[in-house]
């Protein structure tokens, strides 16, 4: 075997000057493993490339080098900066532990919705982690969301700079110089088929974009999950036009994955493959198999971006029945008690049709002669970043309260709005316990509405 090294660093005695001789590249490989249990192929080979594998663990590690080391060579980063980055977890991550070794200190916006444990792995990688409500995925539009925060930060702060993985075109291109050369090379260039979750698109536009300049008949597939999933680090078909790196017009098709297909393939890829493989790793192996046909010669890599330890509390939530509802039981995490469970299946029931309005319909109840009153039931700093021209800023706490802007007539028609439409479902309910016989909740939110372009304000 030929040894290749670089200075102070030994790929084959796995001996480093420092961490970041570990980063993956061409001659420092994450693994490509061979499925074959939950594959039902006979001739189809299909391969998963262990992204976990990488030093902070997960595929973004690549993105979080090549951002820093791109904004380095342009003068954007140098002594006594700061960073602050939207994500949705493991960009964070990696750019944390990048940033220990640069000296830089890093701010991470993001949801609340993210998992437990990847927001408790920030902060102890050192960042300094916003908690917002905002979306699973950050979505750029959103007035008071990771993404708006993060740009507002470097905008004003002085010394902040942000990466912006969303529209940067390092990101791509830490994929087009590592993951697709490995995949090239660990295949001896007979790969087939390359198929990769969707989030900020890095993965698929930069390794398919050098695995087509190798050999054009490399069919390229994005996988996405469903409108409405709890898969972190993918984007639905929605969520995906907000991303400057999508370029569908590059890859060879995409498919869609639904929650229960994902979280299912999951556990059967950790119990029959022992393969440690989360969600968005599951997802990305459905998609393919949906997809390639089982032939002589075919030869599909997947790229598996982090493993199943982030996730703990997704698979509690998605599988309550194989965990203990004892806290005392095994040191199990308590679950919902039976009042939250019944609170939540209330708001569930709550959000249907007869209470709901999508945007469009209050667009055309704005027009009307009976002008509903939007009601924006979120704090009032959220509200006053952005909100609904017209609306008033009653937060849920207040509801209840006397000299509020709501109505004396209880027979007016109210419509309360939030985020993206969760918060207001409780609002709905609130005010029709006080009385008021005419309310519906607006779908989609604050956020939808932004996207729609339809007029905001801001300001108390």
């Amino acid at each position: 075997m030929e040894r290749k090294e670089t200075p102070g660093n030994d790929h084959l005695l796995r001996v480093y000057d420092s961490i970041l001789g570990l980063l993956s590249s061409e001659e420092n490989p994450t693994p490509l493993v061979r499925l074959h249990r939950v594959v039902p192929f006979k001739h189809t080979q299909v391969y998963a490339k262990l992204e976990w594998y990488n030093p902070f663990g997960a595929v973004k590690d690549r993105v979080a080098a090549n951002l820093v080391r791109d904004a380095e060579e342009k003068g954007l980063l140098g002594p006594g900066k700061h960073l602050v980055e939207p994500t949705s977890g493991n960009t964070g991550l990696g750019l944390a532990m990048i940033a220990n070794t640069r000296g830089y200190t890093v701010r991470t916006p993001l949801s609340r919705k993210i998992p437990v444990e990847k927001r408790a792995v920030l902060r102890v990688f050192g960042c300094e982690v916003v908690e917002l409500d905002d979306n699973l995925c950050p979505a750029p539009g959103a007035p008071e969301g990771a993404i708006a925060l993060a740009k507002a930060t470097a905008e004003r702060e002085p010394g902040f700079h942000m990466l912006n993985q969303y529209e940067n075109e390092a990101n791509p291109d830490a994929h087009f110089r590592t993951t697709g050369p490995e995949v090239w090379r660990q295949t001896g260039g007979k790969v087939t088929h390359f198929f990769a979750g969707m989030g900020t698109c890095g993965t698929i536009t930069g390794t398919g974009r050098y695995l087509k300049s190798r050999n054009k008949d490399v069919r390229v597939w994005g996988v996405h999950p469903a409108e409405g999933h709890d898969i972190p680090g993918v984007r639905s078909i929605r969520q995906l036009a907000q991303t400057k790196l999508f370029h569908p017009e590059e890859y060879d098709g995409m498919v869609e994955v639904h929650d229960e297909e994902a979280y299912r393939m999951a556990i059967r890829l950790n119990r029959e493959e022992s393969v440690m493989a989360g969600p968005s790793s599951a997802l990305a192996l459905c998609g393919a198999l949906k997809k390639v046909e089982d032939a002589p010669g075919n030869v599909v890599v997947i790229i598996f971006p982090d493993n199943m330890f982030k996730y703990a509390s997704s698979m509690m939530r998605h599988f309550p029945d194989m965990f203990p509802r004892d806290p005392e039981d095994a040191g199990a995490e308590r679950g919902p008690s039976e009042d939250e469970q019944f609170l939540a299946q209330l708001l569930g029931h709550a959000a249907n049709r007869h209470n709901t309005v999508e945007i469009d319909d209050v667009t055309r109840m704005l027009g009307s002669a009976e002008r509903p009153v939007l009601v924006d039931v979120r704090a009032p700093e959220v509200f006053a970043s952005a909100h609904v021209q017209g609306a008033v800023n009653v937060p849920l706490e207040r509801l209840a309260e006397r000299g509020t802007a709501l109505p004396e007539d209880r027979k007016t028609p109210i419509v309360t709005v939030c985020n993206v439409g969760q918060m207001s479902v409780t609002g709905l309910m609130m005010l029709r316990a006080l009385g008021y016989e005419r309310v519906h909740s607006m779908n989609g939110g604050t956020v939808g509405w932004l996207q729609r372009g339809l007029p905001v304000e801001r300001g108390g």
